[in-house]
């Protein structure tokens, strides 16, 4: 059995829940070993304020990619058919030929740093029929009728509390978030060259390259 995402419990965790969310997605409860939520919690929210209060600005890069590349030892093993792979800069985004694109096409997620007002993470996973948007979940909770995305061309979606809670515009994320742009794209993955995102996929049922997979709305 699977269990509904999750939502943050603070200003800060997002990348800890984006990431146990995207293993939550991807394989049912009863086969998630606890080490993996355990170390998820144990790597992450490693940034320090400029107060110097721990955990208050979040969860660095280095921390996401050595997560990346643990989690994606501990697949290999274990029984558990997980597997990972860390991107950064021109590799992040959502073209049609894009790594992040053919991972949502073969049943693959992605955990993605973007802005949201400040530096977020969030989950793809999947695309609709006409691949011109994404389905997210954002693990920053709003509610179904905030006004929050008005004009933007994002919905909130609370019907599909297993799989997405935004569905997003693909031209939402080619947004580079400059400082002369007076409209800020929320969901922008911003700099390419602070671009970042971690794949991952449950390999017994991930389809090959080249195979296609109706995973779509």
């Amino acid at each position: 059995m699977h269990s509904p995402l999750r939502y943050q419990l603070t200003n800060y965790d997002c990348g800890p829940t984006t990431m146990l969310n995207a293993v939550s997605f991807l394989f049912d409860r009863e086969d998630i070993p606890p080490e993996i939520v355990r170390n998820v919690m144990l790597y992450s929210l490693d940034c320090y304020s400029a107060e110097g209060a721990p955990g208050r600005a979040g969860t660095s890069r280095m921390a996401m990619q050595f997560l990346a590349s643990w989690l994606d030892g501990f697949g290999r093993a274990t029984k558990l058919p997980l597997s990972t792979r860390y991107l950064s800069g021109r590799t992040v985004t959502l073209s049609q030929e894009s790594a992040i694109t053919d991972a949502l096409i073969r049943g693959g997620v992605a955990v993605v740093r973007l802005y949201y007002d400040v530096e977020h993470y969030v989950l793809l996973t999947g695309l609709t029929n006409a691949r011109d948007k994404a389905l997210m979940f954002d693990p920053w909770y709003v509610s179904a009728d905030d006004q929050e995305f008005s004009g933007t061309g994002i919905e909130i979606d609370t019907c599909h509390p297993f799989h997405y809670n935004r569905i997003v515009p693909l031209r939402c994320f080619a947004c580079t978030h400059c400082t002369e742009c007076p409209a800020k794209s929320p969901y922008a993955l911003g700099p390419t060259e602070n671009r970042e995102a971690v794949l991952l996929f449950n390999d017994r049922v991930t389809k090959a390259a080249g195979e296609g997979i109706e995973y779509f709305i």
